[in-house]
C-alpha cells in the first residue's frame, strides 16, 4: 500500500528553466483548509501545482457519503492532469488538509506546453503510470488484507523516517509511561478510515487493540506511534 508518492514530485523533477516556464503559464491561488481544489465529476480542465500545504485525493465509494482517500499530495505535486489531457470528467476530489497555495494553469496552456516540451510530457506520463500502479496495489490490499493490517501499514507509511508529509516527527513534552515519545500522524479517525477503505467504527476498534498493546497512543486528530517495530510486524500480517 502507498498513500504518498515515492517518486520525485513533478515540479522538483523539472529543470530550473522548465519550472520557471510552466509556473509562468498560470496564477497563484490560496485555498482555505477543507476547500475543494478539484471536484470529482466536474468538467473543468485546469491543472494545479501545489506550492505549499497538503491535500487529500479521494473518490466516492458504493457506501453513499463514504469516500476512499487514494493519496496525500504535497509541495511540487501536479494535480488534475488527467482532465487536462482528455475530455472526461474529473476522476477524483482534491481537498485541502490545511491552508494551501497552488499554481493554477489552464488545461489548454498546459497541453500546449507539453506539446512543445517532450521531456516534461514524459514526466507526466511517468507520473500517471506510477499512480495507476499505486491504485492497483490499493485495490489488491482492500481485497486481501484485514482492517488491522491495512491500518498498521498506513500508519507505518505515514510515520516512517523517510516520509515528508502531514505528520510530526516526535511528540512534545515528557515521556508518559514506559515508552518514549514517537512520531505523530496528524489525521482524524474518519480520515484514517478513508485512507484504507474501512468504516470509522472498524478503525476505532483496531486502534483500541493497538492501544491495549501499547503500540500507539491516540488523541484529537492524532495517532502517536509508540512501537514502530511491532506496528510493522502487524502490517506484515503477524498476529501479536
Amino acid at each position: 500500500m502507498g498513500l504518498l508518492g515515492n517518486e520525485l514530485a513533478f515540479a522538483r523533477a523539472l529543470t530550473a528553466q522548465e519550472r520557471e516556464s510552466v509556473m509562468a503559464l498560470g496564477n497563484q491561488k490560496r485555498y482555505e483548509a477543507d476547500a475543494h481544489l478539484l471536484t470529482e465529476g466536474d468538467r473543468s480542465s485546469h491543472v494545479l501545482i501545489i506550492i505549499r500545504g497538503w491535500v487529500t485525493v479521494s473518490v466516492a465509494t458504493d457506501r453513499g457519503a463514504t469516500r476512499l482517500i487514494l493519496g496525500l499530495r504535497g509541495p511540487g505535486e501536479l494535480l488534475g492532469e488527467m482532465a487536462a489531457l482528455d475530455p472526461h470528467p474529473r476522476s477524483a476530489t482534491v481537498r485541502a488538509l490545511g491552508p494551501i497555495e497552488a499554481q493554477v494553469i489552464s488545461g489548454d496552456a498546459f497541453r500546449r506546453f507539453l506539446a512543445l516540451n517532450p521531456r516534461v510530457s514524459g514526466l507526466v506520463i511517468r507520473q500517471l503510470t506510477f499512480r495507476l500502479r499505486s491504485a492497483d496495489q490499493e485495490r489488491s490490499a482492500l481485497a486481501s488484507l484485514t482492517v488491522l493490517q491495512r491500518l498498521a501499514s498506513r500508519l507505518t507509511e505515514l510515520s516512517g523516517p523517510e516520509t515528508v508529509g502531514p505528520y510530526t516527527p516526535a511528540a512534545a513534552g515528557p515521556s508518559r509511561g514506559p515508552t518514549t515519545a514517537g512520531p505523530i500522524v496528524q489525521l482524524a479517525q474518519d480520515e484514517l478510515a478513508a485512507t484504507i477503505g474501512a468504516t470509522r467504527e472498524a478503525v476505532a476498534k483496531a486502534l483500541r487493540l493497538l492501544r491495549t498493546q501499547h503500540v500507539v497512543r491516540t488523541g484529537n486528530r492524532m495517532v502517536e506511534i509508540l512501537d514502530p517495530a511491532l506496528l510493522a510486524l502487524l502490517a506484515d500480517g503477524h498476529q501479536e
